[in-house]
């Protein structure tokens, strides 16, 4: 079956925002590539780019979750764009607590962690980076929607 992996653009702070990330969900990255890495005469790298992520992948449950930075060349990514958000299904009400609290700090809440009016426990923010995330714990849910 296919597999579903969210992919973020940064402008030039996903290696402090994944560190931020693997602090809450805990594992190690998969993989970290910079621009350096991958500069050549056809694909040259500013100076002050080439430390910059080219993409990095941490694993979380059976997802992974990715990012790069945005070369300048490219212009900026929208940080206040809202046309998706990062969903969380926990195991326990325990655990969205814990990821809700940790991923939310110095972020945006924007409904806080409580039991829904559809019978789970959920929440709503967004991230110090900019990023929205949903965080939901459904006591019903079976492994399938």
């Amino acid at each position: 079956m296919a597999q579903i992996n969210p992919h973020i653009n940064f402008n030039g702070n996903a290696e402090e925002a994944f560190n931020f990330y693997k602090s809450v969900f805990g594992g190690e990255f998969l993989k970290i590539i910079r621009f350096r890495e991958i500069a050549n005469d056809e694909f040259p790298v500013p100076d002050h780019e080439a430390n910059k992520i080219m993409h990095i992948a941490l694993p979380i449950g059976q997802n992974i979750l990715m990012a790069n930075d945005v070369p300048e060349i490219m212009g900026r990514t929208n940080e206040n764009e809202n046309r998706s958000k990062i969903s969380i299904s926990t195991e326990s009400k325990e655990e969205a607590d814990k990821l809700f609290n940790g991923l939310s700090a110095n972020g945006q809440i924007e409904m806080p962690i409580t039991d829904s009016p559809w019978g789970s426990y959920f929440g709503m923010f967004r991230d110090k980076y900019g990023i929205e995330w949903m965080v939901e714990f459904d006591p019903n849910y079976k492994g399938q929607i």
